[in-house]
């Protein structure tokens, strides 16, 4: 007759480890609740609308990202445009003082469409992250008021 297989602790394959003897798995948990299990179903469609809206939210940062790309290329191609024209007005400029007062006029000039176009491009990077984190937002809240109504079910 062949032996029965024993475990590392010295017990019988299916019997109670020497360590346990006296044991009862079944009184000690059986008291316990545990949650039934939720309708597949159920869970699967709340994962396929969690998915649909990570979906959204990237969707909404890369249109949000394709726009600040365009904005920034609309500015750098305004900026040289400016900029080869205040050049050729200011190789018009004659004498040392006009010179300088045009050159302060430009940099003045540069430095105040510079923050303009920073404070645009800003404005649009933190209105598309609020977009695609409102999208997030909103199907988190959605997802809880789900797993309450699922809580609530289960308990009737």
């Amino acid at each position: 007759m062949a032996e029965s297989p024993k475990s590392k602790h010295g017990a019988e394959h299916g019997a109670m480890p020497s360590f346990l003897p006296d044991f009862d798995f079944t009184k000690a948990f059986g008291a316990m609740k545990l949650p039934a299990m939720a309708d597949v179903e159920v869970v699967l469609a709340a994962y396929r609308r969690n998915l649909e809206a990570l979906s959204e939210a990237n969707r909404v940062a890369l249109e949000g990202a394709q726009a600040v790309a365009r904005r920034h290329m609309e500015i750098m191609q305004k900026t040289m445009t400016e900029l080869s024209e205040e050049l050729r007005g200011f190789a018009s400029v004659t004498g040392s003082q006009d010179r300088a007062a045009k050159q302060a006029e430009l940099l003045k000039n540069a430095y105040e469409t510079a923050v303009a176009n920073m404070r645009d491009l800003g404005d649009l990077i933190q209105r598309s992250s609020h977009d695609a984190v409102e999208t997030l937002n909103k199907r988190f809240s959605e997802a809880m008021d789900e797993m309450k109504t699922l809580v609530e079910s289960k308990k009737s």
